[in-house]
This record gives C-alpha cells, sequence and structure tokens, in this order.
C-alpha cells in the first residue's frame, strides 16, 4: 500500500518512524510518501520539503512565516491528492496536518484518514474533537482514557500505547558511571532541573527553577544539580546558573541525558511529556508552570480538569505536586523539593503512581510502532 504520512515536529518524526517499522514489518511492500524529518526518511520516506519549516510554536513565531506555511499546507494537499494513496496519516502538529487533511477532504471525500495522538480535548477545547470529525476517520490514541473521547465526537479510535512506555531505560551501572564521571559521591542526591526546551518556556519557568533550587541548597547542601538540555537553549541555561555557588552539571547529549536520569533521586520540571519520561525511570518529581498572563487567563478560564501533569492523570491519583500559574514561585517549589526528598511516604506515593502509569500506558506489552500499524490498516480495510 501507500501511505502518505505528515509529521511537523521531533516528536511526530519519531512517532512516524516507529509507525512506519510497524508498517514494513506488516506490509513488506510498503510505499511512503509525505513530510518527515531525520527519523522518517533514512526508512523510505522522501519529504516534500525539510520539516523544520513546520516546527514553529506559539503565534508570534507563527505569524512571520504565515504566507510561507499557507503555501506548504496547499503543496502538501495537492501531493496527497496527486499520489492517491490508500490512506493519510497526520501525525500530531494538528495545526498543519489537519488544515492539509481539510483541503484533501474537499477533493478526495473517499480517501481514509488517519491522525496520530488525540488532541487534549480532556483538558481544554473539547469542540477540537468534533471539529477534527470533519476531516478525519480514525484516531491513534497514546493515552489510555482517550478513545471515548474521540467516539463521541463520531471517529473511530484505538489506544496504541505511548512509546515512552516501552522505551529503553539506563541501569545502576550507568548511573554510577554517571556519578563519577562527574565527581557526584554515591550518597549526594543529585536533583535533574527541567525548564522545558523552548526559549519562550526557559525564559519565564528558569529564574523560578534556578530560585527554587538555590533554596533547596541552601537546606540540603550536599544536593547536585543536573540539567539536561538541548542545543537550541543551552546558551540561556548556563547564563542562567552563572550565579550558581556550585555550578549545576548542563549536559546537552542524548546519551549522557539517559544516564543522568538513571541517577537522579529528584526533579523540578516543566508540565508536560517529560513527566512520563521521569516516571519511566521512576523519579519523584514536582511540576511547575507559567505562561504569560493573558494565556494564563485564557487558559485558566477554558481548563475542564484540575491537574495538567500526565502522571496524575494516567494514574488517577493527585501524588505529584504540581504548581501552575501564579503558584509557580521559588519558596513552594522549594519546600515541595525537600518534602519529595526526605518524606519517604511522598516518595513511595509517587513511586507506586508512576508504576500505574507504565503500566496503562502499555508497558511490558506490543511496540506503539506496531499498535498503530496494526490499527491503521484495520481503519483502512474497515467499512465506513
Amino acid at each position: 500500500m501507500r501511505y502518505f504520512l505528515i509529521a511537523g515536529e521531533a516528536s511526530g518524526d519519531q512517532l512516524g518512524a516507529a509507525l512506519m517499522d510497524g508498517l514494513r514489518m506488516l506490509d513488506p511492500e510498503a510505499r511512503f510518501l509525505g513530510v518527515g524529518g531525520p527519523a522518517m526518511t533514512p526508512r523510505g520516506l522522501e519529504s516534500l520539503f525539510p520539516m523544520d519549516e513546520l516546527s514553529v510554536m506559539g503565534i508570534w513565531e507563527v505569524l512571520p512565516k504565515y504566507r510561507q506555511l499557507k503555501r506548504r499546507i496547499a503543496q502538501t494537499a495537492q501531493a496527497v491528492i496527486d499520489a492517491a494513496p490508500d490512506v493519510l496519516i497526520t501525525i500530531d502538529s494538528p495545526d498543519f496536518g489537519l488544515r492539509v487533511a481539510r483541503l484533501v477532504r474537499a477533493q478526495r471525500p473517499d480517501l481514509r484518514t488517519v491522525h496520530y495522538v488525540a488532541p487534549s480535548v480532556w483538558a481544554w477545547r473539547p469542540g477540537r474533537a468534533l471539529k477534527m470529525a470533519q476531516v478525519i476517520d480514525h484516531v491513534l490514541a497514546i493515552l489510555p482514557f482517550e478513545p471515548p473521547l474521540m467516539e463521541a465526537a463520531g471517529m473511530t479510535c484505538d489506544f496504541v500505547g505511548h512509546p515512552v512506555a516501552t522505551a529503553d531505560v539506563a541501569g545502576p551501572d550507568e548511573a554510577q558511571l554517571f556519578r563519577n564521571a562527574h565527581g557526584i559521591a554515591s550518597d549526594a542526591p543529585v536533583v535533574l532541573c527541567l525548564p522545558g526546551s523552548r526559549r519562550g518556556e526557559v525564559a519565564r519557568l528558569g529564574p523560578r527553577f534556578d530560585e527554587a533550587l538555590i533554596r533547596l541548597r541552601d537546606r540540603v547542601p550536599e544536593v547536585r544539580v543536573v540539567l539536561p538540555t538541548v542545543p537550541g537553549v543551552s546558551g540561556m541555561i548556563r547564563d542562567m546558573t552563572r550565579r550558581w555557588p556550585t555550578a549545576p552539571i548542563v549536559i546537552e547529549e542524548p546519551d549522557e541525558k539517559r544516564a543522568a536520569f538513571a541517577a537522579a533521586d529528584l526533579a523540578l520540571a516543566a508540565s508536560g511529556t517529560v513527566s512520563l519520561e521521569l516516571a519511566a525511570n521512576r523519579i519523584p518529581m514536582v511540576i511547575g508552570y507559567d505562561m504569560a498572563p493573558l494565556s494564563r487567563l485564557i487558559v485558566g478560564m477554558l481548563l475542564r480538569t484540575d491537574t495538567v501533569t500526565l502522571v496524575n492523570l494516567v494514574s488517577d491519583t493527585r501524588a505529584v505536586p504540581e504548581f501552575l500559574g501564579s503558584r509557580c514561585q521559588p519558596g513552594p517549589l522549594a519546600a515541595a523539593l525537600q518534602d519529595a526528598l526526605e518524606n519517604g511516604a511522598h516518595r513511595g506515593a509517587q513511586l507506586d503512581a508512576m508504576d500505574v502509569t507504565m503500566d496503562r500506558l502499555g508497558k511490558g506489552g506490543e511496540a506503539p510502532g506496531l499498535r498503530a500499524a496494526r490499527s491503521v490498516l484495520h481503519a483502512i480495510t474497515a467499512p465506513r
């Protein structure tokens, strides 16, 4: 079969690559077309244009590229129509992918359409599912409570598992090598600081996380802080931490990040999927997040749940403390970190919630890429 896939950012590229592997196992003669990045292209996808053009977030980043993005949407939709694939699969990045699907649906209403990663309608803007159902037939969900929400909007939906649940994590040997390499005593607590991967997040959360960790070190002097980061914000991270009495360990390499997670005892992290990565490594955490004042007001009015931390949502607990909006301040963050480090009952409750989360996300089961591939093939052949 011919599969037209569209990914718009790094996380979607990874999901697309795993899906392509699964499809190739089930359909050895599969042919792939579309838009993808460095994970998808080695698997046989010749991207229409560089995926990086789509990796923009927020209105101020999008506006200067609006005309170019509109041209890419039209170009991609025409490429789908010309290729006449068996299925169109949009992967995350709904602002781009679903606009393409809408143009395609107008000319090819018979073409099966699949969207990978359900929109977070459980958190806010539930109307997005109804709007998506106008152009999408089937959804591949990565959270177990999402299928009923998609089905209620008029789409079929399968939970295919979350990639983090089956990803390899580093073991004790790598953790000890990391400690040895950075001169960290075996009994010194290691705290990860994860203020986000976007410049806006780091600018907003970095100073608060910075101050919270300085306060924690005043109370627990032996703590060592590790900041895993990415090239785009590493300069900001290093500038932020220059005033620290003891410099934190800033790392950029993926392998070293993997080892740092194995060595960590605690994390202070921005809200997002990183909480699941921490859960997979059984690292107790404190979550903090804030937005610009207007965005905070709008989201606060629209939010439909009392927690946004995925570990809390998937485990159906509130074990992970979170500090959102105006509550995301150094004092409360530092106090919660100290409690998570020293309170055995608190740590135990978090670890239990993490284990439940990983089980519910598919730990020990079939790889999500293969489950997703089975779901796609079923969606192509199922009667409407």
